[in-house]
């Protein structure tokens, strides 16, 4: 008896009072229904059947929970989705095409590095990037020289038959893997099944030798390549003084590199993206700053807190259209930016 009592003192309370025309459910019969509906698991019919009313009232009801507060609903995006969500918001504060972010990089292990791990992780998103560029037969891909790029060619990426791919800039004369662009370009033919085509030239050659490359048949026909590329897969330098190591061609300790918050294809900027010249910079047989512009897509990947300078500064200046990161750089870019 007691029960059925209840039953009709809520079902007297299902009439909403009218004020103006506007409906009001009293926050009792609201918090009753969202219970029995999103806590017990009661259907509506059933929630409807218990307080003596229509399912079209219950989900009446349920709208007036949900939109007084009585009822939260918050929907987790999958790793997917805020990955993607996390791109999109990068891209717009870069003015960037597209942002593809990693997974997170794994932990090194004892004797590993961060870039020991960063190439495996970053790879995946790189082979997004490449895919979505619709690279065919003959068409040239440029690869420049540096740790991120030589890390990520060193794992899988796409099938991308037949394309063209060589370097950005002379390396023959460095003795570090990741600075010999020679390698990197045949490393990266070799992953996506092209067809490398060698620079061999001293990225900062002698006065006598620089005037002889001028006129050399094989070094003429790899730059003669670079304005006519569809993409680039370029790594993005750190500041000058941050860093630890880079190619034997650059004096680190020059004044003029001070200003320089970074480099694209061994190009230096500042925070503007003007570029920033050094001692016999003339000769630097790398393609330069308005060239690369030129090109349709130019894909940047860096990961790093010493890299979000340089990414921030280089995609504003349009030197790069699209980039690759991992969630933390992004998420750093986004708090710096």
């Amino acid at each position: 008896m007691a029960m059925v009592k209840r039953r009709r003192h809520l079902a007297g309370g299902v009439r909403p009072a009218n004020t103006n025309g506007i409906s009001h459910f009293p926050p009792s019969l609201l918090y009753a229904a969202a219970k029995m509906y999103y806590m017990d698991e009661a259907t509506q019919a059933e929630v409807a059947e218990h307080l003596q009313t229509s399912r079209a009232t219950i989900s009446r009801l349920l709208y007036e929970a949900r939109r007084r507060g009585i009822v939260r609903i918050e929907v987790i995006p999958t790793d997917t989705e805020a990955a993607h969500d996390l791109g999109s918001r990068v891209a717009t504060v870069l003015g960037l095409t597209a942002v593809y972010i990693s997974e997170p990089p794994p932990v090194p292990s004892r004797g590993e590095t961060t870039e020991d791990v960063m190439g495996s992780t970053l790879a995946a998103a790189v082979s997004r990037a490449l895919l979505a560029v619709g690279l065919d037969v003959g068409d040239v891909m440029l690869v420049s020289s540096g740790r991120t790029v030589y890390e990520v060619a060193r794992f899988e990426l796409p099938n991308l038959p037949g394309v063209v791919v060589a370097p950005t800039v002379g390396g023959t004369d460095q003795p570090e893997a990741w600075y010999q662009t020679n390698e990197i370009t045949r490393l990266v033919a070799e992953r996506i099944g092209g067809r490398p085509t060698f620079l061999f030239a001293p990225a900062l050659p002698g006065a006598d030798l620089f005037q002889t490359l001028q006129t050399d048949p094989g070094i003429q026909r790899v730059l003669q390549l670079w304005p006519h590329a569809r993409c680039v897969l370029t790594g993005v330098g750190a500041p000058p003084l941050l860093r630890s190591e880079a190619p034997q061609f650059v004096d680190m300790t020059s004044p003029h590199l001070i200003e320089a918050v970074g480099d694209v294809c061994s190009r230096f900027f500042n925070r503007a993206g003007q570029p920033v010249l050094f001692p016999d910079s003339e000769r630097l047989i790398a393609v330069d700053l308005e060239t690369l512009k030129s090109i349709p897509t130019v894909i940047a990947v860096a990961a790093g807190p010493n890299k979000v300078a340089p990414i921030i500064a280089a995609a504003r200046a349009k030197l790069f259209s699209q980039l690759v990161t991992d969630p933390r750089t992004a998420e750093d870019i986004l708090a710096r930016a």
